[in-house]
């Protein structure tokens, strides 16, 4: 199962995904919401876990915009 996480802050970003990935899940990191969408409209996720206050674009503007584009991809808001 592939997970990203999308936190702007290191600590939690790192503790984040440390325990994914020590609990088996494969993670991948970014940090503000452009990358986040980035990677959300070109790869494949099983979830995420989203930080809403994030630089460039905000938590729920990314939301938005992943469903827009119909995905449903379960979502973990921080």
């Amino acid at each position: 199962m592939r997970i990203l996480v999308v936190e702007d802050d290191a600590l939690l970003g790192d503790a984040l995904q440390t325990g994914l990935r020590q609990a088996g899940f494969a993670v991948d990191w970014v940090r503000d919401g452009e990358a986040a969408d980035a990677a959300l409209a070109t790869e494949e996720f099983s979830a995420v876990v989203l930080d809403l206050g994030l630089p460039r674009v905000g938590g729920f503007e990314l939301l938005r915009r992943l469903r827009a584009r119909d995905d449903h991809t379960p979502v973990l808001l921080l």
